[in-house]
C-alpha cells in the first residue's frame, strides 16, 4: 500500500525588505524534498516585524490550516514564525487540534516524530494550564468587586416613566415602547405594570 505524501505550507518571514527569504527557503526546501514531504504553499512575510500581531500570509497561513488544506507546517526557525513564547504555544495548540504537524528546522522541532509527539502534548497542557489561570483570575476579579459592593455587569438603564406613560398612551405598543427607550420589552412591560398599579391605589 503506497503511503500517502505529507503536503507540507513553509512560512517564512523576513524582518526588513533588505533581507531576502531565498535562503530559508532554499533550506526548507531540500529539507521537505529529502524527507519526502510535497509543498504545496509558500507563505512570505517580508519586511514585518515579528512582534506584529496582524501578518498577512501569516493569518492566510492559519486560516487555510483551519480548512486542512496541508498537514505540517514548516518554518525556518521559532522566532520566523512567532511573535512572543505565549503565541507559540497558542499556535501550536491549535496545530494540534487541527492535526496538523509542525517542523521548526534550526530547533529540531518536528511533531511527525514521537518525541514531537510527546512536545505537542506538553504544549497542550500548558495552553489549558494558561486557560485555567485565566478563568480564575477572572473569577477571583468578580468575587473580589462582588465583596466590594461593585455593579458587575452592563449598568441597567434608566427609564423616563413619565415618557413610559406618554407614549403607552398614544397608543403605542410595548415593542415599539422598548425600541423607542432602548430598553427590554419585559423591563417596559415591569414599569407598565407597576405604574398601572401605582394609579389604581390613588384612585381607589
Amino acid at each position: 500500500m503506497e503511503l500517502k505524501q505529507k503536503r507540507v505550507a513553509v512560512y517564512l518571514r523576513v524582518s526588513t525588505d533588505l533581507q531576502d527569504t531565498a535562503s530559508q527557503l532554499s533550506i526548507l526546501q531540500k529539507y521537505a524534498s529529502d524527507r519526502g514531504f510535497q509543498i504545496v504553499g509558500i507563505y512570505e512575510d517580508k519586511g514585518i516585524s515579528g512582534v506584529k500581531d496582524s501578518r498577512p500570509e501569516l493569518d492566510k497561513l492559519m486560516n487555510d490550516a483551519r480548512k486542512r488544506l496541508f498537514d505540517a507546517v514548516l518554518v525556518f526557525r521559532f522566532d520566523r514564525f512567532a511573535r512572543s513564547l505565549k503565541h507559540l504555544v497558542m499556535a501550536l495548540e491549535e496545530f494540534r487540534t487541527l492535526g496538523v504537524d509542525f517542523i521548526s528546522y534550526s530547533e529540531n522541532w518536528d511533531t511527525t516524530t514521537p518525541m514531537g509527539e510527546a512536545m505537542f502534548q506538553i504544549v497542550g497542557v500548558f495552553a489549558q494550564l494558561e486557560r485555567n489561570i485565566i478563568r480564575e483570575r477572572i473569577i477571583a476579579g468578580l468575587q473580589h468587586a462582588k465583596e466590594k459592593g461593585r455593579h458587575i455587569g452592563r449598568k441597567p438603564l434608566k427609564v423616563d416613566e413619565e415618557q413610559l406613560v406618554r407614549l403607552r398612551a398614544l397608543g403605542k405598543s410595548i415593542r415599539q415602547i422598548a425600541c423607542d427607550l432602548n430598553c427590554s420589552k419585559s423591563k417596559i412591560a415591569a414599569l407598565l405594570k407597576k405604574s398601572s398599579e401605582a394609579v389604581q391605589k390613588s384612585s381607589g
